[in-house]
């Protein structure tokens, strides 16, 4: 367990932050630029002091202020991963990377050779760091974090510096970094698709405070998240089981609930775990079996929730056999229909957006 209880006063900003997560995991802090959470990331290193409050990390307390402890952030044991890559510009990929290799503490449990197969940095060793793109200077920075043999690895925005395409290439190491190893992660970001790709466990802030947290399954289906990223980009965040290929279509077949969704993923293994997210905006609602329609992915559920999302528009949660997703249609639509909690319905969903690879839960360290 990641435990977390900090209060920090600057000038007119006030930090009060409180979440807790199992481990392994990714926990994401997610928030709007100022909200406090490199501040946070900062006291839980040990680069900044904290006024009052306590960390736990596992079985070891790195900070208490009220008996006194207050572990020097070089012997933490936690890695951080900065926006920029702050790689050494002397030496080259090879001499970053031993350089953190042997000030490691023991014992060692992540291997040089390990971390260059996990990060495909073997063809950059031999380089200097100006030769490198900014994506290639990223995977050095993070295999320099994790050869310090880090308990804990922190990643403040690493890809807020890159363009879209040097961020599609960083992504899918740090999923592999998720999936291949046991070191928990706290990760900083204000992308959502970044969030939804990588973390396990979400922690929303709002002008300094942690407003809410918890698994991101459940978070996604929250109102503070909807009043971050707006109605457009809410909806259901699912860990779909990957059943194999359809033989007549050629998609992927994948259980959500009880039902199935067919989804565009030709590697996904057969057993695996997907994540999926539903977008409200995507989602039809019927309350008789539709027929003769184009839409393929159809869920039976019951009405649970029906709230109001804004002046014109209602947000439907639907239980679809122990999943529940999210459709946002017209107030006009809800009277309708004569929708209410208790009644059976049918999701249409347009289209189903993939959002990361086969996730696989690593085994603690």
């Amino acid at each position: 367990m990641l435990a977390v209880r900090l209060k920090k006063q600057r000038a007119n900003f006030a930090l009060d932050a409180e979440f807790a997560m199992p481990t392994p995991g990714v926990v994401a802090l997610f928030g709007r630029s100022g909200c406090g959470k490199s501040t946070l990331v900062n006291i839980i290193a040990g680069l900044l002091s904290a006024d009052q409050g306590r960390i736990e990390l596992d079985d070891r307390v790195l900070l208490d202020t009220s008996a006194g402890v207050d572990v020097a952030p070089e012997k933490r044991r936690i890695g951080y991963v900065f926006q920029d890559a702050r790689l050494f510009p002397h030496l080259s990929v090879d001499a970053n990377l031993r350089y953190a290799q042997r000030r490691a503490q023991p014992p060692i449990y992540v291997r040089f050779d390990e971390v260059a197969d996990l990060l495909d940095l073997a063809p950059l060793l031999g380089r200097r760091t100006h030769q490198l793109s900014g994506g290639e200077r990223q995977r050095v920075a993070i295999g320099r974090a994790l050869l310090s043999q880090p308990h804990l690895l922190l990643l403040d925005e690493p890809l807020a510096s890159l363009d879209a395409a040097r961020r599609d290439e960083v992504l899918p190491y740090l999923e592999t970094l998720r999936d291949q190893l046991a070191i928990p992660m706290v990760y900083v970001s204000h992308q959502f698709d970044e969030v939804l790709r990588l973390a396990t466990h979400l922690v929303i802030m709002e002008r300094g405070a942690t407003i809410a947290h918890g698994e991101i399954g459940e978070m996604s289906l929250q109102a503070p998240l909807r009043a971050i990223i707006g109605p457009d980009a809410i909806g259901a965040v699912l860990d779909a089981e990957v059943l194999g290929i359809d033989a007549i279509s050629g998609l992927q077949r994948v259980r959500v609930g009880s039902g199935e969704l067919s989804v565009l993923a030709p590697d996904a293994q057969t057993g695996a775990t997907m994540r999926v997210q539903i977008l409200a905006r995507d989602v039809i609602i019927a309350t008789e079996e539709p027929h003769g329609l184009s839409v393929r992915n159809r869920l039976r559920g019951i009405v649970t929730v029906i709230q109001r999302d804004d002046a014109q528009a209602d947000q439907i949660s639907i239980d679809v056999g122990g999943a529940t997703i999210l459709a946002r249609i017209t107030d006009a639509a809800t009277r309708e229909l004569e929708l209410r909690p208790g009644m059976p319905a049918w999701a249409l969903v347009k289209s189903v957006s993939l959002r990361g690879r086969s996730i696989r839960r690593a085994a603690p360290i």
